[in-house]
């Protein structure tokens, strides 16, 4: 699955200085591949939609041993916590389909 109809202007800088994981993950990102912790953050509004992303912060990933991604969130209100509990299914389901894989090991909701 590539991103054929993105532009990309290789020309402009970036005001900062940009880590290796973010460079390397916008030059993934041109080929369409999907392989980091540090992409979902980035791009978390994108992944688990509107409805979620204003709702919640991720606030850790760590990979596990089985290679899985264990998501640490926190919701930005406390009242949002209950919310969020109902709708592990569908954010574990959304980054699945992010990833193309089952990517999704566990997910926490810190207070």
């Amino acid at each position: 699955m590539l991103n054929q109809d993105k532009k990309i202007n290789l020309e402009t800088r970036k005001a900062r200085p940009q880590t290796l994981a973010s460079a390397f993950g916008g030059l993934l990102e041109m080929f369409g591949a999907r392989v980091s912790d540090a992409d979902l953050a980035n791009n978390w509004g994108r992944v688990v939609g509107p409805d979620i992303s204003k709702i919640s912060n991720v606030v850790a990933i760590k990979i596990g041993r089985d290679k899985k991604f264990n998501i640490v969130l926190r919701p930005k209100s406390p009242a949002f916590a209950l919310e969020l509990s109902y709708k592990l299914d569908e954010i574990k389901t959304a980054v699945n389909k992010y990833y193309g894989r089952d990517a999704t090991g566990k997910i926490t909701i810190r207070k």
